[in-house]
């Protein structure tokens, strides 16, 4: 593995990846209709700022993670500030689940993370729904907690896979 010891353009870079891949992911907004998969998306920030903010990473500051969603609202056409409030609920329950954990448990994360995305999907459909009057479809936002939710475990033994590499 590469050591990133030296304080060159390369380290800072790659210690500032997670912030970038936040970034890059709310500006690319991507989607999978294109390959006619019908039930199926996931909401990678979720589990990005759920992980980083888990291991109180230090780079990964809640102003940049507010910004993020002001950019996500912009991109898909959200009222300004919907995302927002939704990374700030994730950051908020995580430093609190953070801060009552004794020993950390992956199965514990994983699903305190179910119960976080559940409760921030549905202020979400509820803040759409009554105040901003969207027709939105229930049954999707349950498919995108279900992907989310498994998709979680593959993400973080990529995240675990990087924290390591800022370690040695």
């Amino acid at each position: 593995m590469v050591s990133f010891k030296s304080k060159g353009f390369l380290s800072k870079l790659y210690y500032w990846l997670p912030v970038i891949v936040l970034f890059v992911s709310v500006l690319n907004e991507f989607d999978l209709n294109y390959l006619n998969l019908n039930y199926f998306s996931f909401n990678f920030p979720f589990i990005l700022i759920f992980f980083f903010t888990l291991k109180e990473f230090r780079h990964f500051d809640y102003s940049l993670v507010f910004i993020a969603g002001m950019i996500n609202d912009t991109v898909v056409g959200l009222p300004l500030g919907i995302s927002s409030l939704s990374y700030m609920l994730i950051c908020i329950a995580t430093s609190y689940f953070r801060n009552i954990t004794i020993r950390p448990n992956p199965t514990k994360d994983w699903f305190y993370f179910l119960f976080v995305i559940s409760l921030v999907n549905s202020i979400n459909y509820s803040i759409l729904t009554l105040f901003f009057s969207y027709n939105l479809i229930l049954w999707n936002y349950i498919i995108n907690i279900f992907f989310t939710f498994l998709f979680y475990l593959v993400f973080i033994s990529l995240f675990k896979f990087y924290m390591r590499g800022l370690n040695d």
